[in-house]
C-alpha cells in the first residue's frame, strides 16, 4: 500500500500534501489530481528521513572525509551531511548534478573519480517498481573514497529511513481522518436528531424551546438569537421581536429581507452569523449566531445553514397546525354560540346570552351590548356585566360605539390610557385598558354594537378581534331573526287597518289572565250605523272612522290594557284588574270621545262584562257573552249609549 502511494507521490498523480490541521502541521491527504507545483511539499519529509539516517548512520567514517548529500529526480539538492570542507567541495557539484541526472536516467549508480576528488550518485528507488524517486549522492577526497557496496547500503538505508517516516506521517493521517470522520458522523446524527426532535413538535413555543436547546448543545461557546417577525409571548431572553431600524447596517434585518445568510466578522475576530428561517409560505425570523474568534469552521456552515432551514419548516408546520387548531376552535365556538342564539327568538335573551358568551370566550373582564333606537337615535345599553351602564344611552357621535358606528368597522384597542382617541363611560368607571369592539349589522346597518374589555394593556391579540368580528356577524343574523319573529307575530296578532291587536290574541291574553288574576272586565265597542257611512261616504271614509275611533280608544286606555278588533266595525277591551263599575265610567269616556273627535260625527255603543275568581264558571266565551247581550240591549235602546252585562 505505501509503495503505491510513494509510487504516485513521485509521478504526481494521486497524492499531495494539504495544511488542515489544528497546528498547522502537513498532513497528508489522497487526491485524484496532483501537479507539477505540489512536488515542492515532499521535501519537508526528504528532509527528515535525511537527518533520522544521519543519525544513524553517524558512525561511518565516510562523514569524517567526505559529504553525503540528498537530491530530488529533478537533480535539486534538498539536504546535506558530512565532513567540513564543504566549500572545497563547491567545485565538484556541477559534475556531482551531472551524475545525478545520469543515475535518475540510467536507473543506477554513476561514478566519477579524479586525482583529487570521488563522486558516487546511487539513485533510491521505489520498493514496488524501481522507479526513481530521489538520489543520494557522496563527494570525497580520492584518499578515503567509499566503495559503490556501501554506498548502496547507505541508499538502501536511508530508503528505509524515508518509508519509516512516511508511514508514520500516513497513519497519522489516517488516524487523523479517522477522528475528523468520527467527530463529523457525531455531529451528522446530533443535528439529525435535533432535526427530528423539532419536527416531533407540534406547537410553537416547543419548536422554538427545542431549536435554541438544540444550538446550545451543538455550539456551547455561542451566543445565540432568534428575531421573530410575529407576536410570541415565550419568556426566553433570547427570543425577540424583528424591528426594522437600520434595515442597511442590521445584519439581522439584511437577512430577512434578503433570504439569504449574511455574515459579519468583529475586529478581534469574533464572528456574527445571521440566517433566515424560512418555510415553503414564508420567512418567520432570523437566527442569529455570535461565536468567539478561532471557535468556528467553515465547515459547520452548511449543517447550521440545515438546521435554520428545518427550523424553519417546523415552525411553519407548527404554526399551521396552531392555526388549524384555532380555527376549528373558532368554528366549534361559533357553531355553539350560533346554536345557542337561534334558540331564543326575544332580542332581550340574545344580548344577555351574547354577554355571557363573549366574557368567557375572549376571558374579558367587562363586555357591554348597545342597540340603535331609530326612534330616539340613541344607543342603547341592552346588556351588561358592568350594573353602571344599565339602561344607559350614549348619543351615535359617544366614544367606541360611535366610532364603530361611523366607520362600520371593528375595532382594537391596545392601551386606552396612552391612545385616549375618544371619551369612554365603559373604559374610564370600569379602569380597562384594552378594548375590541364589533358592529352588529342587519341588511348592511348598524344597529348595535359590541364592546369587550380587560384591564390589562395588549391583552387581546389579532386573532381575537378577528373572532369579534365573525361572531358579531352572527349575532347580527339572531338579531335579525329575532326582529322578523317579533314584527310576524306582531303581524299576526295586529290588526293591518287599525293597529289593534287581532281576535285570537285578545281571547289568548284574557285565558292567560283568569288563571292569575282576581279580576276583570270586558268592553264591547260597536260602531253605530257604520253600514250607512260606507252607502254614504264609502270604504275608504268607512276605514278612516274605523281607524279614528280605534285611535280614540287606544288613548282611553292604560298601557297594561288590551285593545283589539272583534270584528267588523266591533272593537274590544279587557281590563285586567278592573271592575265592572270603573270599566262602565272608561266606557263612557270612549263614548264621548268618540262623538266629539270623529269626522264625520259617528257613535258607538258598548257593552261592559266583568269575572271574578268567585264566579263559578270563568271562561273567555262567558265574558264575551254577557257583554254581547249588553250591547244589544244598549243597541235595542237607541244607540250611542253604555250597558252592564249580568252574571
Amino acid at each position: 500500500m505505501v509503495d503505491k502511494i510513494i509510487s504516485n507521490f513521485a509521478y504526481r498523480q494521486t497524492a499531495t500534501i494539504v495544511d488542515t490541521s489544528a497546528d498547522s502541521q502537513p498532513v497528508w491527504f489522497i487526491s485524484e489530481d496532483i501537479s507539477d507545483a505540489d512536488e515542492p511539499m515532499l521535501t519537508p519529509l526528504f528532509q527528515d528521513s535525511f537527518n533520522q539516517w544521519v543519525n544513524e548512520a553517524a558512525g561511518l567514517a565516510s562523514f569524517e572525509v567526505g559529504e553525503f548529500l540528498l537530491f530530488n529526480k529533478e537533480a535539486i539538492e534538498i539536504s546535506f551531511a558530512g565532513s567540513q570542507q564543504r566549500e572545497a567541495n563547491e567545485n565538484g557539484k556541477e559534475t556531482l548534478k551531472r551524475l545525478v541526472r545520469s543515475a535518475v536516467s540510467n536507473g543506477g549508480p554513476c561514478i566519477e573519480e579524479t586525482e583529487d576528488k570521488f563522486i558516487a550518485a546511487v539513485p533510491i528507488c521505489r520498493r514496488n517498481d524501481g522507479s526513481v524517486f530521489c538520489v543520494l549522492a557522496y563527494m570525497s577526497s580520492t584518499a578515503a573514497h567509499t566503495d559503490l557496496i556501501n554506498l548502496q547500503i547507505c541508499a538502501l538505508h536511508f530508503r528505509s529511513c524515508f518509508y519509516h517516516k512516511f508511514e508514520q506521517i500516513y497513519v497519522k493521517d489516517l488516524l487523523l481522518q479517522q477522528h475528523r470522520a468520527e467527530k463529523d458522523a457525531k455531529r451528522r446524527d446530533a443535528l439529525f436528531q435535533a432535526a427530528k426532535r423539532l419536527y416531533d413538535q407540534i406547537d410553537v413555543a416547543s419548536v422554538i424551546s427545542e431549536l435554541l436547546r438544540s444550538l446550545e448543545q451543538l455550539y456551547p461557546n455561542s451566543e445565540v438569537h432568534l428575531y421573530l417577525s410575529q407576536d410570541h409571548l415565550n419568556g426566553d431572553p433570547r427570543v425577540k421581536p424583528l424591528v426594522f431600524k437600520n434595515a442597511e447596517h442590521d445584519l439581522v434585518a439584511k437577512a430577512f429581507l434578503n433570504g439569504k445568510s449574511v455574515t459579519e466578522h468583529d475586529r478581534d475576530g469574533s464572528l456574527r452569523l445571521a440566517v433566515p428561517m424560512t418555510g415553503k409560505q414564508a420567512a418567520y425570523g432570523v437566527l442569529c449566531f455570535s461565536i468567539g474568534p478561532g471557535l468556528w469552521d467553515e465547515a459547520d456552515l452548511p449543517a447550521f445553514l440545515m438546521l435554520a432551514e428545518t427550523s424553519g419548516s417546523a415552525f411553519e408546520n407548527a404554526k399551521l397546525y396552531e392555526q388549524s387548531n384555532l380555527l376549528i376552535n373558532e368554528l366549534r365556538l361559533i357553531n355553539e354560540l350560533t346554536k345557542r342564539l337561534n334558540q331564543s327568538l326575544k332580542l332581550k335573551d340574545i344580548f344577555q346570552f351574547a354577554t355571557s358568551e363573549l366574557l368567557t370566550i375572549f376571558d374579558a373582564d367587562y363586555c357591554c351590548v348597545l342597540q340603535l333606537h331609530k326612534e330616539k337615535n340613541q344607543f342603547i345599553v341592552m346588556s351588561s356585566n358592568f350594573p353602571g351602564l344599565t339602561n344607559e344611552q350614549f348619543s351615535p357621535d359617544y366614544g367606541f360605539c360611535g366610532m364603530v358606528y361611523r366607520t362600520r368597522e371593528p375595532l382594537i384597542i391596545s392601551d386606552y390610557w396612552h391612545t385616549r382617541v375618544v371619551t369612554s363611560m365603559l373604559m374610564d368607571n370600569t379602569a380597562s385598558r384594552s378594548l375590541i369592539a364589533a358592529p352588529i349589522m342587519v341588511d348592511g346597518v348598524v344597529v348595535g354594537v359590541i364592546l369587550v374589555t380587560h384591564k390589562m394593556p395588549n391583552f387581546f391579540s389579532y386573532e381575537n378581534y378577528k373572532l369579534l368580528q365573525v361572531m358579531s356577524t352572527h349575532i347580527g343574523l339572531a338579531v335579525t331573526n329575532a326582529s322578523l319573529h317579533a314584527e310576524v307575530r306582531r303581524m299576526v296578532i295586529t290588526d293591518i287597518l287599525t293597529g289593534l291587536h287581532a281576535r285570537h290574541y285578545l281571547n289568548e291574553q284574557i285565558q292567560r289572565r283568569q288563571r292569575k288574576d282576581p279580576i276583570g272586565s270586558l268592553i264591547l265597542v260597536d260602531i253605530d250605523l257604520f253600514k250607512r257611512i260606507n252607502d254614504t261616504y264609502g270604504h275608504q271614509v268607512g276605514d278612516r272612522i274605523l281607524i279614528q275611533v280605534s285611535d280614540i280608544v287606544r288613548s282611553a286606555i292604560r298601557n297594561g290594557d288590551i285593545a283589539a278588533r272583534w270584528g267588523g266595525e266591533e272593537l274590544a277591551v279587557y281590563l285586567p284588574g278592573i271592575r265592572a263599575e270603573q270599566a262602565y265610567r272608561i266606557a263612557e269616556r270612549i263614548r264621548q270621545h268618540v262623538e266629539k273627535e270623529t269626522d264625520p260625527v259617528v257613535t258607538v255603543s258598548c257593552g261592559v262584562s266583568e269575572w271574578t275568581f268567585e264566579d263559578e264558571k270563568i271562561s273567555v266565551e262567558s265574558l264575551f257573552y254577557r257583554a254581547d247581550m249588553a250591547l244589544y240591549e244598549a243597541k235595542n235602546n237607541g244607540r250611542n249609549c253604555i250597558f252592564v252585562g249580568q252574571s
